[in-house]
Parts: structure tokens; sequence; C-alpha cells
């Protein structure tokens, strides 16, 4: 098509075999918006198009992505707020003639197998490096696995009797985001061999972190999930050849193991970073922050 259609806070690029939607920058855009920039959608990750009346003034051109053809999407799991939801745009109501033109558009553009889940992700994720601070650990993504650092302050007991925890891609089955602005927000790494049974309470859970208190907010944490997802599901589909979908040999478990037993020195200085914020607030003594401060530094 090569035209352009900018809303609020958002612009399509229509493409022959795609759309670009692009985000602004700004207060008024949502944080996740922000953080996600731009998002090229091919027709076939569609289901279909809704136009809809909006609030104040305003209709919503609404892309509905096909289940599994956007590991955000299916990672969101449907706990989006309206105003997060990257397939919106809003426009003015006097412009509904042509968000009605384009939504045939998109309709004619449509494949053969729109109202069929996708057998593979058809849009991209955030690409890892990723990093995100939660509650009561630090959560890294490089790409081939997953790494959870727990916090001193936040971690409970069972987390830091495990230790800290490395889970390579290839020994994960899923992800599970549960948004840190319901209550029991946390984010839960899913193994390969899991029993199927009850996983526990997140916070006790060495394979999940835990949101809240301004940890693992939206824009952090779920283009994390939706990345990592992105490299399960890659993996799943592999050949089998013992390899990560980019070439990596996977680590077995022992050296998995080693790895995470190895400190890291970043982490002991954020750890540290986070003792000082502590001490600064009044919520450690000097005693508690100096003798805490020496375990951390023992451990280089």
């Amino acid at each position: 098509m090569g035209d352009v259609l900018a809303g609020f806070h958002t612009v399509w690029e229509f493409d022959a075999d795609s759309v670009l939607i692009r985000f602004e920058r700004g207060i008024r855009t949502p944080k996740l918006l922000q953080a996600l920039g731009e998002r090229r959608i091919p027709y076939e990750a569609l289901a279909g198009v809704e136009l809809t009346p909006g609030k104040r003034g305003t209709v919503v051109l609404r892309a509905v992505p096909r289940p599994g053809a956007d590991p955000l999407m299916d990672a969101a799991d449907g706990q989006l707020k309206e105003n997060y939801d990257p397939y919106r745009l809003v426009l003015p109501a006097e412009r509904e003639t042509l968000a009605e033109y384009y939504a045939d558009e998109i309709r004619a553009a449509l494949g053969p197998d729109a109202k069929a889940p996708a057998d593979t992700h058809l849009v991209a994720a955030p690409a890892p490096p990723l990093a995100f601070k939660a509650y009561d650990g630090k959560a890294s993504f490089d790409g081939s696995s997953v790494v959870f650092r727990w916090f001193w302050t936040g971690a409970s007991s069972a987390k830091w009797k495990a230790g800290d925890q490395r889970f390579p891609i290839s020994e994960l089955t899923g992800v599970e985001w549960r948004s840190p602005e319901v209550f029991n927000g946390h984010l839960r790494l899913v193994a390969r061999g899991a029993d199927g049974g009850e996983p526990g309470a997140a916070d006790q859970n060495p394979a999940a972190v835990v949101f809240g208190m301004g940890y693992g907010l939206v824009h952090d944490s779920l283009p994390f999930a939706a990345a990592v997802l992105e490299a399960v599901r890659a993996a799943s589909t592999s050949n089998g050849g013992g390899l990560h979908p980019h070439g990596a040999p996977v680590p077995s478990p022992v050296e998995a193991q080693q790895a995470a037993a190895r400190p890291d020195p970043g982490h002991i200085a954020d750890r540290i970073r986070h003792l000082g914020d502590l001490h600064q607030a009044g919520l450690l003594t000097d005693d508690e922050f100096t003798a805490k401060k020496a375990e951390l530094l023992a451990e280089l």
C-alpha cells in the first residue's frame, strides 16, 4: 500500500506484506509502547481488524493478532490494559471513513490461515540481552539462558538457600507472566519435565521472580517474558541437534551449576548499591550495612 496513517501517539505505515507500527516518545505515550519503539506486523500474523467508536470523539482501529503469532501478546495473555495494547490506533472521529478504508485493505491482505492459530511466531519479540529488577532479584536474559540473582533484602530464605539460578533455554518449555498491576504479579519459568502440579507461591519458587513495590514494571518485565518465550518456542521447533536457535552449544547441567556458582562482580556491586540505598533511607543501621557489605565483598 505504501501509505501512512497517523493517530494519537502511534503511526501505522503500510507495506505490501506488513504494517510497521511506530510509537511516539512522550509523556502521554504509555511506557510499554515507548519501550517497544516500533513493531513490524506481517499481515499473515493477523486474524482480522476491527473499527469501533472510541472515547471523547475518537474511533479505534485495532488489528487482531492470531493466537501464537506474537510472543508479546502470548506472554501478556489478555492482561494488558487497553491503552497498553500495541495493536490499537486511536484516531479523531472525523477520520472514520479513512480508517474504514484501511481496515478493508488489511482484511483483503489477510492470509488463508487467518482464523487459525499460528504454528510459529510471526512477529519478533524485543531482542536480548534484556534485564530488569524484580522485588526479590535481578532477571537477565542473553538469548541462551535466563539468570535470576537474588537480592538479600527481598528474596525469601527458600530462594537464598537455592542460590542464584541459571536456566538454559533448552531446559524450558514456557514462561508465565502475571502483571505487576495485579495481586501476586510475577514471572515464572516452566522447566522441561515439570510434573504439571501446582508450582507453589512465586516468592518461594526459585524458578520465579516477584513483582511489586515499583519492581518488574510492565514495560520492563513483559518484553523480557516475550523474548524468553520466543527463544523457548524456537528451540522447541529446532532440529534437536543439541544447539540453541543461534547455534550455541547447550551447556550441561554441571556446567550450568558451575556458571551459576561463580560470583558476578557486577551483581555484587548492584547488591552493595541496593544496601547503600536502604542505609540512606534509614532501613539499615551503620553496623548492619557494614557487616552485610563485608559479606558481599568476601564473595569476590
